[in-house]
C-alpha cells in the first residue's frame, strides 16, 4: 500500500516509491528502490525534502499510529486545494493560429539563447537590449494566446533542455505575472527574469547537468551551486535590474525555509522570486531530461499541489494554476464517457472545462473519429474524470494530437 509519510518517519527497510519534491531538490537517479543504507537515509535528511510515498507492499510499514496519508486522502486534499477561484485569461487568437506562430519563435528563441549563454561562457557580458527583445516577442505570444508558446516550449528533448527551459520559464513567468495583475513593466520584468534565472549553470559542466545516472555528493553540490554563479555573472550589468538578479539568486527558495541558497522563509521571499521557483519546478518536472521522462502536465499540478504549502507561496500557487490550468494543454485525460482525449486549450473561466480533442475509448482500447469537444458547452452530460498516463497508453506521440505539428528527429525546435 502506497502512503506519504515524513521523512523523518524514513527508517531502513522502507521501499520508497517516490519523492515529494522536484528532481533536482535529491541526489537519487532512481525515486524507486529500498531504502538499504544508513548513508542513504541520511542524504535524504540533508537534501531538503520532506515527505517521501513509501510502498508497504515492498518494505517495511510505518508503525501504529504513525501519521500518513492515503493516495484517496492526499487526492482529496489537492482538489480542495485546486479547485478554487476563476480563470481570468482573454485570448486573442485560436490555439491553431498561434501555434504557427509559437513554433518558428521557438526556433528563434532558441538560437538566441544559445547564442547568449555561448557569450557568457566566453565571459562576455549580456546584451540587455538583445534580451528585451526576445521578451517582447515571447509576451506578444503569450497575450495572444499563452496555451501555444507555454506548451511547445515544454517539448523539448533533453539536449536542448538548458536553453529551451529559459524559454519555457519566460513565457510561463509571463502568464504567470499577468495573471496575477502586475503592470507590463513587472511583466516584462518577470519575463526577462524568466530568461535569464538559470545563467548560472552555464558554469557547469555538461557532463554534470546532462549525466543520466547518480550524482554524487559533490556533483550536487555543484547544481545547487548554480544560483549564486548566476548571480556572480549578471550582478555588475548595469543594464540587469534588481528583480532579474534577485530571481536568479532566489528562485530555489521555499517558503518553508528548506530552500537554497539563504534558507529564506515566507516572506523573506520576494514575489518574483516565489513565481520564479513555481515557474521553474514546472517545466522542470514536465521535460524530458537525461535521466528522468517528464510528466505529464495535469499530473505536474497534481503533483505541485501536494508539495505546495512548504514548497510555494499558496497565492502564487494558486494563481500559476489559473494561468495554466488544473488540466494543462496537452494532457491526457478519461471523460466520464470512457473516451480519452487530449487537452486543446483552457476556458477562459472554468479550470474544469477545457476543450478536448477526443480519440480512443477506453474500454475497448480503441481509437474513434477525433473530435474537438467543448466541455463548458457539455456540462451535466460530459466531463473530465481524471488524468491518464500517456506512457500506461502507449501514446510516445501525443504532442502531435493536440499541435498539429509534426515531430522531427524528437524535436519541434530544429
Amino acid at each position: 500500500m502506497l502512503k506519504r509519510i515524513a521523512v523523518t518517519d524514513l527508517c531502513q527497510g522502507m521501499f520508497i516509491h517516490e519523492f515529494c519534491g522536484s528532481w533536482m531538490e535529491h541526489p537519487f537517479w532512481k525515486a524507486k528502490f529500498l531504502l538499504s543504507s544508513a548513508k542513504d537515509l541520511q542524504r535524504i535528511l540533508d537534501s531538503g525534502i520532506e515527505e517521501v510515498w513509501i510502498d508497504s507492499s515492498q518494505g517495511l510499514d510505518v508503525p501504529d499510529g504513525s501519521a500518513s496519508l492515503s493516495p484517496a486522502e492526499v487526492a482529496a486534499e489537492v482538489e480542495q486545494l485546486l479547485v478554487d477561484g476563476e480563470k481570468n485569461k482573454p485570448v486573442s487568437a485560436s490555439l491553431e493560429d498561434e501555434v504557427k506562430r509559437a513554433q518558428k519563435l521557438c526556433a528563434r528563441s532558441k538560437e538566441a539563447v544559445v547564442a547568449m549563454f555561448g557569450e557568457v561562457r566566453m565571459g562576455h557580458a549580456i546584451d540587455a537590449e538583445r534580451v528585451t527583445e526576445l521578451v517582447e516577442e515571447i509576451s506578444e505570444s503569450v497575450s495572444r494566446n499563452p496555451d501555444a508558446m507555454i506548451s511547445l516550449a515544454r517539448l523539448k528533448t533533453s539536449n536542448e533542455y538548458t536553453y529551451m527551459h529559459s524559454v519555457a520559464v519566460c513565457a510561463l513567468m509571463i502568464a504567470l505575472a499577468r495573471q496575477l495583475e502586475l503592470s507590463e513593466e513587472q511583466v516584462r520584468d518577470a519575463g526577462m527574469a524568466g530568461l535569464l534565472h538559470d545563467i548560472g549553470k552555464m558554469m557547469i559542466p555538461d557532463a554534470i547537468l546532462n549525466k543520466p545516472g547518480k550524482l554524487s555528493d559533490a556533483e550536487f553540490k555543484t547544481i545547487r551551486d548554480h544560483p549564486m554563479a548566476g548571480w556572480t555573472l549578471i550582478k555588475d550589468n548595469r543594464s540587469i535590474n534588481a528583480i532579474v538578479l534577485d530571481v536568479c539568486l532566489h528562485h530555489h527558495e521555499k517558503v518553508d525555509g528548506s530552500g537554497y541558497p539563504h534558507h529564506l522563509v515566507g516572506d523573506q521571499i520576494s514575489l518574483f522570486a516565489k513565481m520564479g521557483a513555481v515557474c521553474d519546478v514546472y517545466d522542470a518536472i514536465t521535460s524530458n531530461r537525461p535521466y528522468k521522462n517528464g510528466w505529464d502536465p495535469a499530473e505536474s499540478i497534481r503533483k505541485m499541489a501536494e508539495w505546495s504549502k512548504g514548497h510555494f507561496d499558496q497565492v502564487v500557487f494558486q494563481a500559476f494554476v489559473k494561468s495554466v490550468g488544473i488540466y494543462p494543454t496537452g494532457s491526457l485525460v478519461r471523460l466520464e464517457s470512457g473516451r480519452l482525449g487530449v487537452v486543446m486549450e483552457q476556458h477562459e473561466t472554468s479550470l474544469l472545462t477545457p476543450r478536448v480533442k477526443v480519440f480512443f475509448m477506453a474500454k475497448s482500447k480503441t481509437p474513434i473519429a477525433q473530435q474537438i469537444i467543448d466541455l463548458s458547452k457539455l456540462v451535466g452530460r460530459e466531463k473530465i474524470v481524471g488524468r491518464e498516463s500517456p506512457e500506461d497508453w502507449n501514446f510516445p506521440r501525443l504532442e502531435e494530437l493536440w499541435s498539429g505539428l509534426p515531430s522531427k528527429n524528437g524535436s519541434y525546435f530544429g
